[in-house]
């Protein structure tokens, strides 16, 4: 990529971040249950992809070796977790507390990258880790005063962390040779079947909901997952899995400020001395990463 078309990426990504910003507000007002919200999600931006990817890519997807239809799989099975636990936090924790715990999906990357992938981790990404935990530990313990339900919220939501995670290093291995249509359509099907399958062994049912909830699931569908996630899938290909869920931390600052602005919520003193050290550690564990050269 060169020219005029260099940024594009970073354009595509901050068009990404601000969409899922949107996403925590959206679940909250939809009034549902958690595992719902995800399978109706999901379900609708797979259908409303399947006849576009069948169009422009149907002979990619056809063709898809058997180990691209394994990461596929696992993909998807990360992505349908990460909503089942994360979607499931916002009914125990604040917006603020489960969407910055959420967003420590760059300390798992680079984790994931130390000891899976055998990448040195400085000690640089050391600090930053350590910032985060004692960021977390603060947002836990001031929510522990709160609830034992808030902090069970706030493990929820590291979990879909984690999930998240795993998600954003397979799609880095995969966009490097599939199209953005061929990857993520199937990758959402997954997804979205893993949250189907959840919602029914819970006993949780899909239908009878307020039409405005409909419509915010169909919001949730077309803005968050198919502009948003699929921004950042698309951003894959040509930024760093490190770079792409660094950026995403500016999910937490603009959720908070919707989560005040549309829910009059109001975040704690702990929320905030602790977002601030959690967003303080990953920061440097991204600048450790590009120190360290392109991923």
């Amino acid at each position: 990529m060169g020219g005029g078309s260099r940024w594009q990426p970073y354009l595509v990504l901050a068009l990404g971040v601000f969409t899922v910003a949107w996403a925590a507000i959206a679940i909250r007002l939809a009034a549902a249950p958690p595992l719902v919200t995800g399978a109706w999600r999901l379900s609708l931006a797979s259908l409303i992809l399947t006849p576009i990817a069948l169009r422009h890519c149907g002979q990619e997807l056809q063709s898809l070796g058997r180990r691209d239809r394994q990461l596929i799989l696992a993909s998807g099975l990360f992505l349908g977790l990460h909503f089942a636990t994360w979607i499931t936090s916002l009914s125990y924790t604040s917006v603020a507390s489960s969407v910055v715990l959420v967003t420590t999906t760059p300390l798992f990357t680079g984790l994931a990258m130390r000891f899976l992938l055998k990448e040195d981790v400085s000690a640089q990404m050391f600090l930053g880790l350590a910032l985060a935990t004692v960021g977390g530990a603060i947002i836990g313990w001031g929510d522990f005063r709160v609830s034992g339900l808030a902090l069970w919220g706030d493990a929820l939501a590291v979990i879909g962390a984690i999930m998240a995670s795993g998600y954003m290093l397979i799609g880095r291995d995969l966009r490097r040779r599939l199209s953005l249509l061929a990857y993520v359509t199937p990758t959402y099907w997954v997804a979205a079947l893993v949250l189907v399958v959840a919602m029914l062994w819970t006993g949780q049912r899909a239908t009878g909901y307020p039409m405005q909830t409909y419509g915010l699931f169909l919001l949730l569908a077309v803005g968050p997952q198919i502009v948003g996630h699929s921004s950042l899938n698309w951003a894959l290909r040509y930024l760093s899995p490190t770079f792409v869920t660094a950026a995403v931390l500016g999910e937490p600052v603009g959720s908070a400020i919707l989560a005040y602005l549309v829910l009059k919520e109001r975040p704690s003193t702990s929320e905030i001395l602790g977002s601030a050290v959690v967003l303080c550690g990953i920061l440097v564990c991204s600048r450790a990463e590009a120190l360290g050269g392109p991923v």
